[in-house]
């Protein structure tokens, strides 16, 4: 194949996919309620996850195809072995490369984090949904609550871009909304609320604790004030973001039930065990394993198969009414 890059992949609706997401092990060291949901986790054989090498071939395709942000998630990326000299090798591989990681911070240590800004890593996604030590155990089952506090202080400290991502939980976590932009406020953070999606069991769990973007701008706007802002690159994620008037940080909110996005829907989402997924509320998959494991393997072929997949990708607000789960908790997708 020649070096050039490729043509940009462009889906029906006209949105070019310039965003990857790529889940490299779906193995966690948290049990998070909305993640679990009381199922017996079955975790992939090693072997059925895609090799570092595997996901380098991925990323260099992507860069061919017009991608220019990649976001590395799990399960809980940190907890794969080998994790932080694969991120070392990324950032040598692809210099230009926009490349994020999200993760829970319970395993990011002071060293940790001292390494991945000595290999270049300018954000960071901290998954947190309280600050109160005894529910944290109780959303993710774990005592870990000062790991991930310890953790995003260190970020900050050492200038690392850090966005936290919180998932509004009525009645366990949504009356610390104003908490939460608090510590925006006094931060240089983006503080996300993030709408609950129920992907797995249907809608009765979703029912029980939605909590609505529309709701917690209510919360918000009882004490502080927010403009918005519109980002120029189409790179930007799903989140609507705020300033916040006086503030050091912002607010994102992401909606993608009551406000969907899904008209800008830039992405891919490919899983740890190498399945192509064009929308979250799509039962549809594309096997890429199989390609990358061909003694033939050849990126053409890659490419039919994500060109097709584009072509394919639906509008999620659509099916979202059809959707009954797809049986995989979001640490076997890729959240």
């Amino acid at each position: 194949m020649k070096n050039n890059k490729m043509k940009d992949i462009v889906d029906p609706y006209g949105r070019r996919i310039n965003y990857l997401r790529l889940s490299i092990t779906d193995r966690c060291n948290l049990r998070c309620i909305y993640c679990s949901q009381g199922r017996n986790f079955r975790f992939l054989p090693h072997k059925e996850i895609l090799t570092y090498e595997e996901l380098i071939r991925l990323i260099h395709i992507g860069m061919k195809l017009g991608v220019e942000k990649v976001r590395l998630t799990g399960g809980e990326p940190f907890v794969r072995k080998g994790f932080l000299s694969f991120l070392a090798e990324i950032m040598r591989l692809f210099p230009k490369i926009d490349l994020r990681i999200t993760t829970n911070g319970t395993l990011l240590t002071k060293d940790v984090i001292l390494q991945l800004k000595s290999i270049g890593i300018k954000v960071i996604n901290v998954s947190l949904d309280t600050f109160n030590r005894e529910k944290f155990r109780r959303i993710t089952g774990m005592d870990l609550f000062a790991n991930v506090v310890s953790a995003i202080s260190e970020l900050i400290k050492n200038n690392i871009k850090t966005k936290i991502n919180v998932v509004a939980l009525r009645s366990i976590n949504h009356m610390e909304v104003r908490e939460f932009v608090r510590f925006a406020f006094e931060n240089p953070v983006d503080v996300r609320f993030i709408e609950f999606m129920d992907l797995s069991q249907g809608g009765k769990w979703q029912e029980q604790y939605f909590f609505s973007a529309d709701e917690i701008f209510e919360i918000i706007a009882r004490e502080f004030s927010l403009t918005r802002e519109l980002g120029s690159k189409d790179t930007r994620g799903p989140a609507r973001m705020y300033k916040i008037l006086g503030g050091r940080g912002r607010i994102g909110i992401i909606s993608p039930l009551s406000n969907h996005f899904c008209g800008s829907c830039n992405r891919f989402r490919i899983t740890a065990d190498g399945r192509l997924r064009t929308c979250l509320f799509s039962e549809k998959d594309y096997r890429l394993k199989p390609i990358l494991r061909n003694d033939k393997f050849s990126q053409e072929t890659l490419y039919k198969i994500m060109n097709g997949a584009a072509k394919k990708k639906p509008l999620g607000y659509e099916i979202i009414s059809r959707f009954k789960g797809n049986g995989r908790g979001m640490y076997a997708i890729g959240g």
